[in-house]
């Protein structure tokens, strides 16, 4: 019975986006204007998320905001279909994953000393090849886990609601309007606008030896999350926090902070926060990476059925194609010969870069080697977890983390731990695999989007990889500006407060930390066998055929994170659930049909924050100053307010969600 509702649906939806697309077909996707669009927009938000991820360790996913734009403009310059659009955005996106991808990496060699400042090339072909292999590998997983898992993709879904409702107006987009501005307006009052509320509500202390912490996120961008992919999924990241925050911590602050003489002197006289985010940060956030390790190399065998078949129905499709048989554009990716004969042709390029800096072919080789297979294995598991808990909310600084490990073991046993040379070349293959993680998780999103809208995988991908190129080339002069104005990552006479690059930083210590130092591999190893457990668990619930599971990497995301990104998450998909308890929705079908005005909402507050976040980067990148709009203390009101509004728009999402009539647009 369960197979045969799983088999209906598929079918349900294959008609219906074929009828989708039928409807679209006398229209163009992939015009000129739509090109040019998506290329300004993309080196323009590439920019912005270089300097906001260099100054505060976070970048803003790009595609919702690219969408409205792209609405505003080509309505200005006489209309603009709704798959013309989804062409803008998909290219637009990639300016943010592409400046992801380098500022995690590539500050690390300045903060090494290799380098003095980026150099345009290195920086080209490392960004350029990395996200177009992202594009490359991403190609069979939308079959797995679009068409096959089902994968929620919650930017993609809310990228799609806003498209329908600027193509149909109606009261779908005065509901989309208000939740950004609600969205908006609550990002305006946090720390990084306004700062009427503070970004967390938390609360700390110590007892004796023994640290307590637990906070949330004020995130309305986080709450819409959380409604959009579920409680299954809130229960498992906030699981994954609670054994780091309120498991880990204060074991180790108990039992093991008094035997770690180099802590214990950096937290002396800290405060309850401090000392947890000490802590977390140096021990007690390798719990997740070990997790991540396990979880991918799980991930991938149990998609392998999938991804081969993906590979297996492209290929049939070139087949079919060639034979003059009719492929219906919907499942149209680009030619698997391309691909492969694309992957030789960048491949070689990275492998001669590598052998510049080693100068040894013995070296050079297996680096490739390494590159390549831990890039399709991250890409993959980037874009299962950006279907699990979206690109925001991807942890590609884990998963960088992690190939960092990987490569710096085997590159220890052909250059030896003292090797000067090390820690430069396994940051080098780390970059080309972040790079494409970040290009192959929002990748997925984008072709969710375009799934749900009856649009041509193909054009998609072919657009993602002509905005990743794009991005790419303005990378290194917005570096080297950035870096001449305020300093990255080191502080000196010159610049005494750089931007932090705080993601960078992690790398090149762990690059130096395995090669004449030390990494957590206790720590490491600890969660990697808690990977292992929740696996177990999974596999048993799997059996059963229990309606709750979970997943690893969901928890290892839980785990990796700050306790206060889970617990907004976790909250939206206890919405979500109510009002599944409230209509008695039972099948996938019908939970579908009744959350359409509710993820019609959380994509608004997505909406929302995110336009706000680069409307703010703004006067904060031309004053010089994080608090250029921060109003006078007396007005700084503290956790208490934003937990309210964030209440606040809880009820609103409920009642709203529990309305009978559904929105015309």
């Amino acid at each position: 019975l369960l197979l045969s509702s799983k088999v209906q649906l598929l079918t349900d939806s294959y008609n219906n986006r074929q009828e989708l697309h039928m409807s679209h077909e006398a229209k163009p996707e992939l015009t000129f204007r739509a090109v040019t669009l998506a290329i300004i927009l993309a080196v323009i938000l590439a920019a912005a998320n270089t300097y906001l991820g260099l100054f505060a360790g976070m970048t803003i996913a790009s595609a919702i905001p690219a969408a409205v734009v792209s609405m505003a403009i080509l309505r200005m310059l006489g209309g603009g279909h709704i798959l013309e659009n989804n062409i803008v955005s998909t290219g637009a996106s990639a300016g943010s994953s592409i400046a992801t991808g380098v500022i995690f990496t590539m500050p690390a060699l300045i903060i090494l000393g290799y380098w003095e400042d980026f150099v345009y090339s290195w920086v080209l072909a490392i960004a350029g090849l990395g996200g177009l292999l992202g594009v490359f590998f991403s190609v069979p997983l939308r079959r797995s886990l679009i068409v096959d898992q089902g994968l929620a993709f919650p930017e993609g879904k809310a990228a799609a609601e806003v498209l329908r409702s600027g193509d149909k107006p109606g009261e779908g987009l005065k509901v989309l309007a208000g939740a950004a501005a609600i969205g908006g307006a609550m990002k305006l009052a946090a720390t990084s606008g306004l700062r009427l509320i503070p970004d967390t509500a938390a609360s700390s202390a110590w007892f004796g030896k023994t640290l307590a912490y637990f906070g949330t996120n004020l995130s309305p961008a986080l709450f819409g999350v959380g409604y959009i992919v579920g409680l299954n999924i809130g229960i498992v990241m906030l699981a994954g926090g609670v054994i780091a925050w309120n498991i880990a911590i204060p074991a180790y602050s108990t039992w093991f902070l008094a035997a770690d003489p180099v802590l214990s002197v950096q937290l002396a006289g800290a405060g309850a926060e401090d000392a947890a985010y000490g802590i977390w940060s140096a021990q007690v956030r390798y719990l997740g990476v070990g997790a991540m390790l396990i979880g991918g190399v799980w991930t991938l065998i149990s998609l392998r059925k999938s991804l081969f078949s993906g590979i297996r129905s492209g290929l049939n499709a070139e087949r079919a194609d060639a034979r003059g048989e009719k492929v219906p554009d919907t499942e149209r990716d680009l030619p698997m010969r391309f691909i492969l004969i694309g992957l030789v042709i960048f491949v070689i390029p990275l492998m001669l870069l590598y052998q510049a800096i080693v100068g040894q072919w013995l070296v050079s080789i297996p680096m490739t080697i390494i590159m390549i297979v831990a890039g399709f294995l991250f890409v993959s598991v980037s874009a299962y977890m950006a279907g699990l808990v979206g690109s925001s909310n991807n942890p590609v600084s884990g998963l960088t983390i992690a190939t960092i490990l990987f490569a710096a073991l085997v590159l220890v046993v052909l250059l030896g731990r003292d090797s000067p040379i090390g820690a430069v070349a396994t940051i080098m293959i780390g970059a080309v695999v972040c790079a494409a993680a970040c290009i192959g998780g929002d990748n997925l999103q984008d072709l969710k989007c375009g799934y749900l809208l009856g649009a041509t995988p193909w054009k998609q991908q072919l657009m993602l990889a002509i905005g990743g190129v794009s991005s790419a080339l303005v990378m290194a002069p917005v570096l080297n500006l950035l870096a001449s104005a305020y300093g990255i990552g080191v502080p000196t006479e010159a610049h005494p407060n750089p931007l932090l690059a705080p993601q960078a930083n992690l790398m090149a210590s762990v690059a130096k930390g395995i090669f004449g130092g030390e990494l957590p591999w206790t720590m490491i190893g600890i969660g990697a066998g808690i990977g292992a457990v929740i696996i177990v668990i999974d596999e048993v619930l799997k059996k059963n055929e229990s309606s709750f599971r979970t997943p690893v990497l969901a928890c290892a995301v839980g785990i990796y994170l700050p306790i206060e990104l889970s617990v907004p998450i976790f909250a939206g998909g206890l919405v979500a659930y109510l009002v599944e308890r409230f209509f008695h929705a039972e099948d996938a079908k019908a939970k579908e049909n009744i959350h359409q005005k509710g993820t019609l909402f959380s994509a608004g507050l997505i909406t929302g924050e995110a336009l706000m976040g680069i409307f703010i980067a703004i006067p904060i990148v031309v004053a010089g100053s994080a608090d250029v709009l921060a109003l006078p203390e007396a007005w700084h009101f503290g956790g208490w307010l934003g937990l309210l509004m964030l209440a606040g728009v809880a009820v609103l999402l409920y009642k709203l969600a529990i309305r009978q009539e559904l929105p015309s647009g």
